[in-house]
């Protein structure tokens, strides 16, 4: 028994499959898809997941924040670095001399000018963290003077959103809260027009 496929072959000749073939290929950009692979192709997984790509976006961000974190803390760093004295260039350099008594004066001095400059860059670190923390301090300050200040004009809203939408029993709104609202208006700022 033959099958659909061949059944439509042989009324045709060999050029006008070739010649259908190329014309599919040239129209799709590529060969045509064969039974099995046409049958497969939605049986794989897509590229496009939703999921995966707000990891990959989380995982970029936090990338983001690490690489800036750890670039503070190389600045931070390189700066005591730069302000440490070279202890171990001094030592070789004494060592090459030959004399002892030599090479004990200047470890010494060494030793006195790292303690000295270790101190003061601590005072200068307690400094910088000092007016860090003032100046953070100063901004919550403000901080939480805004919210207190957004917070009781959002209550007094509240408050007059109520009173104006008063109605009596009869449906028609309470008139007391409305002339006292135009009257404190008008109390404010006797300009208003």
């Amino acid at each position: 028994m033959k099958t659909h496929k061949q059944v439509e072959d042989v009324g045709r000749s060999r050029k006008d499959r070739t010649s259908n073939r190329k014309k599919n290929e040239k129209r799709n950009g590529e060969r045509a898809l064969s039974w099995e692979a046409f049958a497969n192709a939605k049986s794989r997984p897509s590229s496009y997941n939703p999921s995966l790509i707000e990891k990959q976006k989380e995982f970029y961000r936090n990338a983001k924040f690490i690489r800036k974190f750890k670039r503070s803390i190389k600045g931070d760093i390189h700066l005591v670095e730069q302000q440490l004295p070279n202890i171990e260039a001094s030592t070789v350099i004494t060592l090459h001399d030959g004399n002892e008594e030599e090479i004990e004066t200047k470890s010494r001095r060494n030793g006195r000018r790292k303690r000295s400059s270790l101190s003061a860059l601590g005072k200068e670190v307690d400094e910088k963290r000092a007016e860090a923390e003032k100046a953070r301090k100063e901004r919550e300050a403000v901080l939480q003077a805004k919210k207190d200040e957004r917070a009781k004009a959002e209550a007094k809203r509240k408050c007059r959103r109520e009173e104006m939408s008063k109605k009596t029993r009869y449906g028609q709104p309470v008139m007391k809260y409305r002339i006292q609202h135009l009257l404190e208006v008008l109390q404010e700022d006797p300009n208003h027009s």
